[in-house]
């Protein structure tokens, strides 16, 4: 007979799904940001605008692939190739995926 998960599996799983989720959404928000930025230079023929330049949209989406690998291998999910085709990940973002670091509060 098959295990019944009990309420306390069923909540770790509801919480991994989760954060897989919002890391994905993150992920998801930083190839927008890169992809807008491109956009609007191509129009002005700019490399910056507004304070923020492609190096760090670029490197701020290297980290959310990173995060987002992370956590699907984390999860067992160990094959990642077909991520840069589903979410159009450039391949300067490719390049450049490694944690960022963060100052200490």
């Amino acid at each position: 007979m098959p295990k019944v998960p009990n309420a306390l599996e069923v909540e770790i799983a509801g919480e991994k799904a989760a954060a897989l989720g919002n890391s994905g959404r993150k992920l998801r928000a930083a190839l927008d940001r890169l992809r807008r930025f491109d956009a609007s230079a191509a129009k002005r023929g700019r490399t910056s605008a507004g304070g923020e330049n492609r190096a760090e949209l670029i490197a701020q989406a290297g980290d959310a692939y990173w995060s987002y690998i992370v956590q699907r291998e984390a999860l067992g999910l160990l094959d990642n190739e077909s991520l840069v085709a589903e979410y159009g990940i450039p391949p300067e973002v490719v390049r450049s995926i490694k944690p960022r670091l963060r100052p200490s509060r």
